[in-house]
């Protein structure tokens, strides 16, 4: 299992035109669907007189959560070609909107999915790609006498200190890449809460 993958490090565009109908693309990097939501509603307001607004979206490391809109288009003639051109980059947690403005030529569905395929690609191509780890969290807890103890195998094991709480025992939320995750589990099994 690997714990890196790929997503886009900035907010990038694209411009296509096509027998006089315009697409607008934006690639957003976002890692929630509220992330998704805003920049949707954001795009609305300030293209609210466009004829749709169209989009794909790839969440998580293993790409699990992912959606693809037509607005309105025909079936799969505008969500699933974005979609396919976010699969074809390899990335995740990303987020592409294909605003199209109306030509008064209408395109049929072969040209509205290549429209839309290659608005799409044009704002990816401009994307540049950043290198995401996979982490899992984990909750401790020790006696004061044990912090050296276990501030070695933190350091060791080059873990994350998230937080940190000292009260009548000490307290830690630790990040590790997940791979790592049965090492770290067996070095600090004694403090790990369940």
């Amino acid at each position: 299992m690997t714990d890196i993958y790929y997503s886009i490090e900035t907010s990038t565009e694209g411009v296509y035109k096509e027998k006089g109908s315009k697409f607008l693309a934006f690639a957003y990097p976002v890692e929630t669907e509220e992330d998704i939501k805003n920049a949707l509603n954001t795009l609305k307001k300030e293209y609210f007189d466009a004829t749709h607004h169209c989009y794909a979206y790839i969440l998580g490391a293993n790409q699990e959560k992912w959606r693809a809109n037509d607005d309105g288009e025909p079936n799969h003639s505008a969500g699933t070609p974005i979609l396919n051109q976010i699969k074809a980059k390899g990335v995740s947690d990303v987020l592409v909107v294909v605003v199209r403005y109306y030509g008064g030529t209408k395109l049929g569905v072969s040209g509205l999915i290549q429209a839309y395929k290659i608005s799409a690609s044009l704002a990816l191509e401009e994307a540049k790609l950043i290198e995401k780890v996979l982490t899992v969290q984990m909750e401790i807890t020790y006696n004061y006498s044990e912090t050296s103890e276990v501030m070695n195998i933190i350091n060791k094991l080059d873990l994350k200190i998230i937080s940190q709480n000292f009260d009548l025992f000490c307290h830690a939320t630790l990040s590790c890449k997940k791979s790592m995750l049965s090492q770290v589990q067996e070095a600090l099994g004694n403090w790990i809460k369940t």
